[in-house]
């Protein structure tokens, strides 16, 4: 039977874990799912442009999209039910070893296929090809980032219910979380989410400029002129640009003139 974790004796006697299986097992499900849908919908969406182009009715090949009595079904369906399977199996069961990595990992399938379209259950409309679709690689990085820093055994609640630890675990969480929702009323909605697992990162993003369209900078930046020329002149355009060609790189490139097609 396959260990829940990799302990590491050291020196002095202390252990710490180092791995969690069945973290990183999600965590690597997560990021090669993602890789293999946007290959996926990338060839699909060059095939249907060729054949837009070409041949009103394409046929042909293995790779295509899922139609079931003439409604196209998106994957975050088969995400969904992938997620509720495995999430299901994980309660009754309690499984352990190598079929809780299983779980895992299949769960890591379904939450990959969920999150890569994100940005659909947002505008509940097909924008994966549009501008707005790349809300949905803002999602997958957060999860790899959460997923990725827990594979550690980042642990937010420490110590036995109701000791001193415990409490004061439950404390530093919820600073935590409250440094975590600055940033999300600055706009900041990544730094946010990742900082509530590993906290500099919250920190850094709570004590500098909020984005000149959030919540914050509305509100607390009016009567402060000079913070928002500053906050206008750091989140530019050239701002936006740089971040939406690693999306692009990533995800690909979207259509400005896609309006909720199939793809």
């Amino acid at each position: 039977m396959a260990l829940l974790a990799e302990i590491i004796v050291d020196t002095d006697g202390d252990s710490r874990v180092v791995v969690l299986y069945p973290v990183m097992w999600l965590f690597v499900a997560v990021l090669v799912t993602f890789v293999v849908t946007r290959i996926i919908t990338r060839r699909i969406r060059v095939k249907t442009g060729a054949a837009d182009a070409d041949d009103p009715e394409p046929g042909g090949g293995l790779i295509g999209d899922i139609t079931v009595g003439g409604v196209h079904v998106h994957h975050q369906v088969l995400g969904i039910l992938l997620m509720t399977l495995a999430g299901v199996a994980l309660i009754a069961t309690t499984p352990e070893g190598t079929a809780l990595n299983i779980f895992a990992a299949a769960f890591g399938v379904g939450l990959a296929l969920t999150f890569d379209e994100f940005a659909l259950w947002v505008h509940l409309d097909d924008v994966y090809w549009s501008t707005a679709g790349r809300k949905s690689v803002d999602a997958i990085f957060c999860a790899l980032m959460i997923t990725g820093l827990m594979i550690g055994g980042a642990e937010l609640v420490t110590g036995r219910i109701g000791t001193a630890e415990w409490w004061a675990s439950i404390g530093y969480l919820f600073v935590a979380l409250g440094i975590s929702v600055i940033c999300l009323l600055k706009g900041k909605f990544v730094t946010g989410i990742v900082g509530v697992v590993f906290q500099p990162v919250a920190i850094v993003g709570a004590i500098r400029l909020a984005k000149p369209d959030s919540w914050w900078a509305v509100r607390r930046y009016r009567t402060r002129p000079k913070r928002m020329a500053r906050s206008e002149a750091r989140f530019d355009e050239r701002y936006h640009a740089r971040w939406n060609r690693a999306r692009d790189f990533v995800a690909g490139t979207p259509d400005p003139h896609h309006a909720g097609t199939q793809h």
